[in-house]
């Protein structure tokens, strides 16, 4: 038996917490991480097409793949705050769940 949580569970469990942290460390970080924008608009764009098909699992192959590549491959930078490593960490399982 597996402890990996499908798709679905980690979404319902890390979308709150992205939703708020996205913005704000947009708004702290933006300046000195430019690329964290564009993660902000995939982000967006993940819960909202997550959202849209509701049990189905959303076609997000190019997103995810945007954002490994933006954030090399979620590698944290060393001048951030703990929210921005919760945002990253977040979205790898996000990620890892969607892939598996």
């Amino acid at each position: 038996m597996t402890n990996q949580l499908t798709f679905n569970q980690v979404t319902e469990s890390h979308f709150k917490t992205l939703s708020q942290y996205v913005p704000v460390v947009a708004r702290v970080h933006g300046a000195n991480h430019p690329e964290f924008h564009e993660v902000r608009t995939l982000v967006e764009t993940i819960i909202k097409e997550t959202k849209k098909t509701g049990e189905e699992k959303p076609k997000l192959n190019e997103e995810f793949a945007k954002l490994r590549e933006i954030t090399t491959n979620y590698t944290i930078p060393g001048d951030v705050c703990e929210s921005y490593e919760a945002v990253y960490n977040l979205l790898a399982e996000v990620d890892q769940a969607y892939q598996a």
